[in-house]
């Protein structure tokens, strides 16, 4: 495993996170324990030294299972990274009674990196602000139930700006970052501005939900055949010197070996000068291609009316990359389709990428129903 300076931390890092957001499931949804904590423990004893989770994650399930794996003797060889939901405080005493709850879950008494999560314009003046959660952060530093205060991010790059203004103490941040987001949210822009701050940098969607694992054809075939779609993805990202290190949400044994792999191999401007002009060929055709920017976190659902919200913009997606028969029979698999939206709004509420869902929904129908004609 190769190691990174966590910003100013002073820390070192594994150059791979294991984010728990995508733990391998059973076949009725919910979390495959017994592998999950195999999966976790495994990358522990290969090196990996940072484990993300989240309130929210896998239904309220991830941090419960993350504390399992980090029990008999886990927890002291890693460093652990969870977030506070700001969305669910109602009053600033929300903010360590929830706290308190994610130790409990986790099995720890203190989190060693501490995230206001997936912060907006919104998200910031009305919960962050309002009850100055900075100063919340700081008094749960003091009680030792927190070491180093960052947060995550998912907005545009004036917003990330104004929350890097706005306290000069932030230890870390989280942002979306890959090879097709280059100037999306944060960007490039934001990564080369925080780093610049002493702050230490994780990236998250390394591989856009998925997204630039398993490309269309078109893009794969830009690529050449020595090192997979996956590894040219996260080369892109440890070749910078501003990444302190990516996670990536695991789902089975097999990406997992293969992510180890690659991590090892890692290294700052590892990058040949062909490979950047390869990663802006993939950028722009991506782009031509790309209908809905959807990495299928899945915070949407599930939806009061039943739409699989990400298999639908999957689906939807792929009829852009050629891959319209696909599609078609993926969709018509589907109990409750596109136009199933009552553009209720809830699902929007909660998109970390701000997807205008019920607007698209009509315009996926219309697609859906031409293929049909």
């Amino acid at each position: 495993m190769q190691y990174r300076k966590f910003g100013k931390t002073g820390l070192n890092v594994s150059a791979l996170g294991f984010g728990a957001m995508r733990l391998p499931v059973l076949e009725d949804g919910r979390v495959d324990e017994s592998r999950a904590v195999a999966m976790i423990r495994h990358a522990i004893d290969e090196g990996v030294n940072y484990v993300d989770t989240a309130y929210p994650y896998h239904q309220g399930e991830s941090e419960r299972i993350v504390g399992k794996a980090l029990s008999d003797g886990y927890r002291e060889k890693t460093y652990l990274a969870t977030k506070c939901p700001v969305w669910k405080l109602e009053k600033a005493e929300d903010f360590e009674l929830i706290l308190n709850e994610q130790l409990e879950k986790l099995q720890t008494d203190h989190v060693d990196f501490y995230l206001l999560h997936a912060l907006s314009r919104e998200r910031f003046e009305e919960k962050v602000k309002k009850f100055d959660l900075v100063k919340q952060m700081e008094k749960a530093r003091k009680d030792g139930k927190i070491k180093y205060l960052g947060f995550s991010f998912h907005d545009s790059y004036d917003v990330f700006q104004d929350i890097l203004d706005y306290y000069d103490g932030w230890d870390f941040c989280q942002i979306q970052y890959n090879y097709v987001d280059l100037t999306h949210q944060a960007g490039a822009k934001g990564l080369k501005e925080a780093a610049s701050r002493g702050l230490a940098v994780v990236i998250m969607e390394p591989l856009l939900g998925g997204k630039l694992a398993n490309p269309a054809e078109h893009v794969k075939k830009l690529f050449p055949e020595d090192k997979s779609c996956v590894e040219y993805a996260l080369d892109f990202l440890w070749d910078q010197p501003e990444v302190s290190l990516l996670l990536s949400g695991m789902s089975d044994e097999a990406q997992l070996e293969d992510n180890l792999l690659y991590a090892d191999r890692s290294h700052v401007h590892m990058v040949t000068e062909e490979e950047r002009e390869i990663y802006k060929k993939a950028k722009e055709v991506y782009d031509s291609m790309a209908l809905v920017g959807c990495t299928g976190c899945r915070y949407c659902i599930p939806c009061p009316f039943g739409l699989p919200i990400p298999d639908i913009f999957t689906l939807y997606n792929m009829t852009a990359a050629h891959k319209e028969k696909e599609a078609k029979e993926g969709y018509r698999s589907i109990s409750v389709n596109a136009e199933g939206c009552r553009a209720c709004h809830r699902c929007e509420k909660e998109c970390p990428q701000m997807i205008k869902i019920s607007q698209v929904m009509p315009e996926v129908a219309k697609v859906f129903a031409k293929l049909e004609a």
